[in-house]
């Protein structure tokens, strides 16, 4: 079975009791049991991890080149200033889907720009859980179109 990396970063093991009015009430559980019904649906196997260390983070992409035909990423502070993310990012070669809670550009200025996009293939925003889904589906599209060509 194909497998898709999903990983997670700084805070997101703080849903369901982190700013609920900006991220919801689901917990990091709860977006892992929709992200595996999901998978499955697809015809999917799922990896999926949460690190508050950027270096985990970066040694996890690096492992999803090896091991993974995908990966989605919501790299959640890191989005807007970890350069050494974006560019363990780009350095390889599978499909890549960024994924967002929220809306980033309805946030704080600061948290506007994200750093990481350039090196995906598509970024999902703003859509709560769904996003997981969404990105899910769009790697198991960008993963076929891939395998044949």
């Amino acid at each position: 079975m194909t497998t898709v990396f999903v990983l997670n970063g700084p805070n997101l093991n703080r849903l369901g009791v982190r700013e609920p009015h900006i991220y919801g009430t689901e917990t990091l559980s709860d977006i892992e049991a929709l992200v595996r019904q999901t998978a499955k649906e697809l015809s999917l196997s799922v990896d999926f991890r949460q690190s508050n260390s950027e270096g985990t983070l970066i040694d996890w992409v690096h492992e999803a080149a090896d091991k993974a035909a995908g990966l989605m990423l919501n790299p959640g502070a890191l989005t807007h200033y970890s350069y050494a993310l974006a560019d363990a990012l780009s350095s390889i070669d599978i499909p890549k889907v960024e994924v967002h809670l929220s809306n980033i550009h309805k946030r704080e200025s600061f948290r506007q720009r994200s750093v990481t996009a350039a090196a995906v293939d598509g970024a999902i925003l703003g859509l709560g859980s769904t996003g997981y889904s969404a990105a899910l589906q769009a790697l198991k599209t960008l993963i076929n179109k891939r395998a044949k060509s």
